[in-house]
C-alpha cells in the first residue's frame, strides 16, 4: 500500500484535515446516545456524504466514521462482534469518496480511545489495550485506508497501546491527545510530556498533536508548546469551532467560519503542519480555514496575545508546562465522543 500522507508531507508546506464529524451527523439526524459507527451500514449515503462534505470543501485528510467502533465501545449496544464489519465499512466508503475526487485525498482510519481506564487505577490491562486496537486496525486496513488516526486520547499507556496494536497491523500512523485540562490531558500529560512520549515510541508516527480540548486558542497554545519542546515530527492541530454553549436542547459551537480562517493562519505560523477542526467544525468552516491557507502568507510563529486577540481568551491561566496546572487524577466515566 502506497503511504499517500508520506508523498503529501514531503511536498506539501501544510495540509487541510477535515472536520468534526459528530456535529455533522447530528446536522444530519443522529440522535444523542446512537452509535454513530452503526451508520456505516445502515445509512451509508449519510456517511458518504459526511466524507464528500470534507473533501469538496478542500480536505486533503478524511477520518473515517469508526471513533467508536472498538469492541469495548461497540459493546454498549450490543454490537461488539462487529468491530471488523463496521470498521471495514467506514474505510470502503472513504475510499470511494477520495478515489472519485481526482486529486489525492488521505482516508484515515479514526481510532478513538476503549473508553475503560487502563492499570494500574483501571481494569484494562495492556495487552487487552493492544489487542482492542488491533482489532479496530485490521478493519480499517481491510476497507483500504492509508492511514491509522487515533484521537482525543488522554493517557500516554493508551496512546503507546494503539501504536503497538498499529505496528501489529502494520500499518503507518498519526496520533493525537486532547488538551482540556488546564493545558494538560484529563489524566495529566502536558505538550511537553507528549513530545518526549511520542519520541520513546518503537512504532514512530507519521504526525502528532493536539485535537478538541476546549477553544481554539487553548489548542494553539498547545502546539506551541510542542514546537518549544523541540517536536521534531510534524504537528497536528484539530480545535475546536469555537466554546461549546448549550441552547435549545443541543450544543452549539460559537465560531464563525471566519474565526475558523483565522484559526487555520494561526496555526501554520505557530508550527503546525496539518490543520484542522474538532467540534463544530463544518464544510463551511472548512471552506474558509482551506482559501485562508491558500491565499495566506505563512507568518512567524505568533504571541499569546495575538492568538487571544484574534480567537478569544484561554480557559485557563496556565498551560500546565510552568508546573501550576492541575496534576494527572484518576479518570472516571467514558471519554465522550470528539467531534
Amino acid at each position: 500500500m502506497s503511504n499517500t500522507l508520506s508523498e503529501l508531507l514531503a511536498t506539501r508546506d501544510w495540509l487541510l484535515a477535515d472536520g468534526a464529524t459528530g456535529t455533522n451527523l447530528f446536522n444530519m439526524g443522529l440522535m444523542s446516545g446512537d452509535a454513530p459507527e452503526l451508520w456505516n451500514v445502515e445509512e451509508p449515503a449519510k456517511i458518504t456524504a459526511l466524507y464528500k462534505g470534507a473533501a469538496d470543501a478542500g480536505s486533503d485528510i478524511f477520518l473515517t466514521n469508526s471513533f467508536g467502533a472498538n469492541a469495548s465501545r461497540l459493546k454498549l449496544h450490543g454490537a461488539d462482534k462487529r468491530v471488523m464489519e463496521l470498521n471495514k465499512t467506514a474505510a470502503a466508503l472513504g475510499r470511494d469518496v477520495a478515489d472519485a475526487s481526482g486529486r489525492k485525498i488521505v482516508v484515515a482510519g479514526s481510532v478513538g480511545p476503549t473508553g475503560e481506564i487502563m492499570a494500574p487505577m483501571g481494569s484494562l490491562t495492556h495487552a487487552l489495550a493492544v489487542e482492542m486496537f488491533h482489532e479496530q486496525a485490521e478493519g480499517l486496513k481491510a476497507g483500504g485506508v492509508d492511514v491509522l488516526w487515533v484521537e482525543t486520547i488522554s493517557a500516554a499507556e493508551e496512546f503507546a497501546a494503539a501504536a503497538e496494536g498499529f505496528a501489529l497491523a502494520d500499518m503507518p500512523w498519526c496520533g493525537t491527545m486532547s488538551f482540556d485540562t488546564a493545558g494538560r490531558t484529563m489524566m495529566g500529560i502536558t505538550s511537553a510530556d507528549m513530545v518526549k512520549k511520542v519520541g520513546k515510541l518503537d512504532h514512530q508516527p507519521l504526525a502528532f498533536g493536539a485535537n478538541c480540548g476546549t477553544g481554539a486558542s487553548d489548542l494553539l497554545r498547545t502546539v506551541l508548546g510542542f514546537e518549544a519542546a523541540g517536536a521534531t515530527l510534524p504537528v497536528i492541530a484539530k480545535g475546536n469551532a469555537g466554546i461549546p454553549k448549550y441552547h435549545d436542547g443541543h450544543i452549539h459551537y460559537d465560531g464563525t467560519p471566519e474565526l475558523m480562517a483565522d484559526y487555520a493562519g494561526l496555526a501554520r505560523d505557530c508550527g503546525a503542519k496539518i490543520i484542522g477542526g474538532c467540534c463544530g467544525t463544518t464544510p463551511d468552516h472548512l471552506v474558509a480555514m482551506r482559501h485562508a491557507l491558500d491565499t495566506r502568507p505563512k507568518g512567524s510563529a505568533p504571541s499569546l496575545e495575538t492568538i487571544t486577540d484574534a480567537l478569544g481568551a484561554f480557559s485557563s491561566a496556565s498551560d500546565g508546562t510552568d508546573g501550576a496546572g492541575p496534576k494527572a487524577a484518576p479518570r472516571r466515566g467514558r471519554r465522550r465522543r470528539a467531534g
